[in-house]
């Protein structure tokens, strides 16, 4: 297939729109099934070297959860606890634990599920059928993988009327050192970001605390691994081998890391045992859910406790979360690694990483105020590590 005609590009307006290779060479793809569109593809093209390389990187699958070209989560595959099943609402699997990539995608599809919802998903191996019985009971937009099996593939097909978006990705291609865009009638050329990502980037260790544990070294891999494929700024916050909280497309970098830090503290309180056990009426749908847990946890646009509210989704009413509580629960939390896409020109990032648990930092240094910054880290004693190099992504 030398191109594919798509409905429009980013709005219906912007038509005609097609993806091709400007060489004349076949697309690396095949549509197994659907008819995916232009942010479709950004969003495939995006995750699938994402999981790529996250799997290049620490040789376990790989699965990460795209909304408008940015990763709600990565993850890689290892076995969820008990509470952390529940909570991703995917205790009810059996065998799950007997699947590394189905691991991985619960992990990444239940850390920011409400923004996750209608989401775009990449898997670094072949999908198997418990990957695909998870994918099918999610509200999801597509999905791109090096492979189906077939009893997965049809799981798969029978998505949205049979109307999913199934894309299966060639794992051998590689594109051209050169890359361009256009913008405005103009065309920008560049060369790829290449730049490989492992531990030896965390060597350089510039805090007292020089410890930073094979574990941690994995989360701060999949931090970095995850801003380089997320719209800047960005902050990551990574943990047990998933990401945690995505700080993407601010323009302040504080910003950045108090939005991945509160999603970091939701993702922590949807296994506080209050959250976990809340009285829900059996027919409130998992979305419906996920928003009503993070109105309960974070008091948003109603406080879904009060009288005349609870009754719609709750057989008895709940106790609230209180300030003290929530406090107190995430005080306990440590070993939470972080990665920022360029360095902390202030320690007010420090501040507010370690009120989410940071105990881990990658960060490229090169700011005038890096003293303050390493000042900070020690008054916690956080291990930082400068690693030398922007990642930027726009």
């Amino acid at each position: 297939m030398k191109e594919f005609e798509l409905k429009y590009g980013c709005n219906p307006n912007q038509k005609p729109a097609r993806i091709f290779m400007e060489n004349g060479s076949d697309l690396p793809i095949k549509i197994l099934n659907g008819k995916p569109g232009y942010i479709n593809f950004l969003d495939a093209f995006n995750s699938w070297q994402l999981v790529k390389e996250l799997k290049e990187a620490l040789g376990l699958p790989a699965v990460t959860s795209f909304k408008h070209v940015s990763p709600t989560s990565a993850a890689v595959g290892t076995v969820l606890p008990d509470k952390l099943k529940k909570a991703c609402f995917v205790d009810d699997i059996e065998n799950l634990d007997d699947s590394p990539l189905a691991c991985a995608y619960a992990r990444a599809r239940g850390t920011d599920r409400m923004c996750s919802f209608g989401d775009w998903v990449a898997l670094s191996d072949v999908c198997d059928t418990t990957t695909a019985l998870l994918i099918k009971r999610e509200v999801s937009d597509g999905i791109i993988a090096p492979g189906y099996e077939p009893e997965a593939l049809e799981i798969l097909k029978s998505k949205r009327n049979g109307n999913y978006n199934i894309v299966e990705i060639d794992p051998s291609y590689v594109p051209e050192e050169r890359e361009r865009k256009q913008v405005f009638g103009i065309t920008f050329e560049q060369g790829r970001n290449n730049f490989k990502i492992d531990s030896s980037l965390l060597e350089n260790i510039v805090t007292e605390n020089k410890n930073i544990p094979d574990s941690a070294k994995r989360d701060l891999i999949i931090s970095l691994i995850t801003l380089k494929y997320t719209q800047s700024n960005s902050v990551c916050f990574a943990v047990d081998g998933q990401a945690i909280g995505v700080g993407a497309g601010q323009q302040s970098r504080v910003h950045c890391t108090r939005l991945a830090g509160s999603k970091a503290d939701t993702w922590f309180m949807r296994q506080y045992d209050k959250v976990l056990n809340l009285p829900f009426k059996d027919d409130i749908k998992r979305p419906d859910r996920d928003n009503i847990i993070d109105g309960y946890i974070n008091r948003n646009e109603e406080d879904v406790c009060a009288d005349g509210i609870w009754q719609k989704y709750f057989k008895t009413r709940p106790e609230p979360l209180t300030d003290e509580e929530i406090k107190n629960y995430l005080s306990g939390i440590s070993g939470v690694a972080l990665g920022s896409d360029a360095f902390f020109p202030f320690d007010d990032n420090i501040e507010r990483a370690y009120r989410s648990g940071v105990s881990y930092i990658a960060e490229p240094g090169g700011s005038i105020r890096d003293d303050i910054v390493i000042n900070c880290c020690n008054k916690y004693g956080i291990a930082m590590a400068f690693t030398g190099m922007r990642l930027f992504h726009h």
